[in-house]
């Protein structure tokens, strides 16, 4: 994945819109999570990931100084949200507990298959039961597949918070699911 990611950034950098299409194909869905919970609309969060891809291409000639594009990305995405915030919303100060994480979806791998729907449904509840704090960070760990380090810069958070947040989640995971019932 790092190597399709640096050769998507080579590509831009020389013109290449389709290699833009595919960055957009690669990280938009993600990058549309991330922004929805900060600002909470669908229509202005997916103006903000427009604004992503904008900036990225415009700014195609200093693509090659970026050492991380998918950090880049989120980063950018949580900039570009806060700025509207602040222009439409009003907001001076905002906080994890502001975000608003849509309900968690499992990916269907093959070995997710095994998983009954049943199962999906609790762990879904079990995940929308998390506070805010908690629930993006999961989801950015767990399911965007950042680094640790990654989120905490992203969430402007310590490494060891995030750490903190994984375990609670996982903790309360494992007991909300031990105690949901299922609907059998």
């Amino acid at each position: 994945m790092h190597n399709d990611i640096s050769e998507l950034q080579r590509r831009i950098h020389t013109g290449d819109t389709q290699a833009l299409k595919k960055l957009y194909d690669c990280f938009g869905p993600q990058l549309l999570q991330l922004a929805i919970a900060m600002v909470h609309t669908k229509e202005m969060a997916e103006e903000i990931v427009e604004d992503v891809f904008i900036q990225v291409w415009t700014k195609k000639d200093n693509l090659s100084q970026v050492s991380n594009l998918k950090g880049y990305l989120y980063t950018a995405t949580r900039n570009i949200a806060l700025n509207y915030l602040r222009k439409y919303a009003g907001k001076k100060t905002f906080g994890l507990n502001d975000f608003y994480v849509p309900e968690y979806q499992v990916a269907h791998t093959p070995e997710d298959q095994l998983i009954s729907n049943d199962m999906i449904r609790r762990i879904n509840i079990a995940i929308s039961q998390l506070p805010p704090q908690c629930r993006i960070i999961f989801k950015l760990v767990k399911e965007d597949n950042l680094k640790y380090r990654e989120v905490a810069a992203l969430l402007n958070v310590s490494v060891k918070t995030v750490e903190n947040q994984v375990g609670i989640a996982l903790k309360k995971l494992h007991h909300l699911l031990a105690y949901l019932p299922s609907s059998h």
